[in-house]
């Protein structure tokens, strides 16, 4: 038996698709590719934009057009939210929300048998403060391991449906996390990524009080583990003690995804933001001051409701101001359910469009600059991946490097020696191990 997985949206999906594949592999099924025939298809689905639903009804009709014999499995936030569209599509065996993935394999195995549609979706997921534990064994070919330490979101911007997909937060126990990463070091991983849906809430619903930097701190700890980063986090957790005590962590990488999404505040205020533009650049200008090689990027929305130009030009300047990383583009999508759905000036497609082509190039522009920084500089580079003598990687402030070797260093940090660069890839000469 052959089974196939499709996964869209963040890294916590990919994540939770690894979880699964793993199960089926132990209950004696291959993997298939996706475009291949195969006798189980997984969609692990994405419901943040409009075009993660259309993605998702596509992926559900091409697995159906397959194999009509096939089971076709529908997991995820858009399953979760949309749970009688999902049944009512024609092919569909097994409808799972963000919640009993770990159990997928036996409501495949019981739609098999049974020949009837399966549906398990947990109801009034806000409630539900449980982590769903689905741990990742095997990284074959990679070097760098993703560990799922958090799950669901209770911040509420007015312009996101995730909170109700993915339910209210939960946190992986800290024994589990670092039991995990021992074992990852074990064979031989040196990066570890921190992920979820808002991982700067981790363990706030612990009665013993672990928080995220508790949990870096016991990371710090362990052999073998060089790297640990963390995946996007609120601008706010800087605030305050935090930033003393997060410079005297060692393996901490130097690169952090601060979730901007507008330069107005006017704009950050209907969006339910919590923050000004004021307060996000002073922790910006304090990590500066704090890591000298930092590394910042950020996510923008464009075209939010009643953005006026005035609004929109108010965040070009603020991103050309604060000079950025990188940043990432997304043009708003209405997602019923969430209150800037009924807002008044909807902003039309076509000037969206528009105003998202302006932060993009301002991006680029930004993301070079940087990259041209560390010319003439020396830089350790986990190396990922390599093809016929040519090696990629990342320098712990997330800047791609490229070199040649005819030695096979693909898991290996090495020094290298920056020349040049290729837009926003750094070029550079190995250095030999001293």
């Amino acid at each position: 038996m052959k089974v196939a997985f499709q996964t869209l949206g963040c890294r916590v999906n990919v994540f939770d698709s690894e979880a699964m594949s793993e199960m089926f592999l132990r209950d004696g099924y291959e993997l298939a590719h996706f475009d291949d025939m195969a006798d189980v298809y997984v969609i692990n689905t994405c419901t943040v934009t409009n075009m993660g639903d259309k993605k998702s009804r596509q992926y559900i009709s091409k697995a159906k057009r397959q194999n009509p014999h096939s089971i076709v499995a529908v997991v995820g936030c858009y399953a979760q939210t949309n749970k009688e569209e999902i049944m009512g599509m024609e092919g569909v065996d097994v409808v799972l929300g963000s919640r009993n993935k770990s159990d997928i394999v036996f409501y495949v195995n019981k739609a098999m048998a049974e020949g009837n549609q399966v549906v398990h979706v947990t109801e009034n997921l806000l409630l539900d403060h449980k982590f769903e534990e689905l741990n990742v064994s095997g990284y074959e070919g990679k070097t760098r391991a993703f560990l799922k330490i958090q799950d669901g979101c209770n911040r509420f911007c007015s312009y996101c449906i995730i909170p109700y997909a993915r339910g209210g937060i939960s946190s992986k126990s800290p024994e589990s996390i670092l039991e995990e990463i021992s074992d990852l070091a074990k064979n031989g991983f040196k990066e570890v990524i921190l992920s979820g849906i808002h991982v700067a809430s981790y363990g706030q619903e612990f009665t013993g009080k672990m928080d995220l930097l508790d949990l870096l701190y016991e990371i710090e700890k362990i052999e073998g583990i060089e790297r640990v980063r963390i995946g996007s986090i609120e601008p706010m957790f800087f605030k305050g003690e935090r930033m003393g005590k997060i410079l005297k962590l060692k393996k901490l990488c130097h690169h952090f995804h601060l979730s901007l999404q507008s330069g107005s505040n006017e704009t950050l205020k209907r969006m339910n933001r919590r923050y000004t533009k004021e307060e996000y650049l002073d922790i910006v200008e304090k990590m500066r001051q704090s890591f000298s090689d930092v590394s910042i990027t950020t996510d923008v929305i464009v075209g939010f409701p009643g953005e006026t130009q005035e609004e929109f030009d108010e965040t070009v300047d603020f991103l050309k101001e604060i000079r950025l990383n990188k940043v990432h583009t997304f043009k708003y999508s209405p997602r019923k359910g969430t209150p800037a759905y009924h807002m008044k000036d909807q902003v039309e497609g076509s000037l969206k469009e528009a105003r998202s082509n302006v932060v993009i190039a301002l991006s680029e522009k930004t993301e070079n600059d940087y990259t041209s920084k560390i010319v003439g500089k020396t830089v350790e580079v986990l190396f990922e991946e390599g093809r016929d003598e040519t090696y990629m990687g990342y320098t712990k402030n997330f800047i791609r490097v490229k070199v040649t070797s005819p030695n096979h260093i693909k898991g290996q940090i090495r020094k290298v020696q920056i020349t040049g660069q290729e837009k926003e890839t750094a070029l550079g000469e190995l250095l030999p191990l001293s």
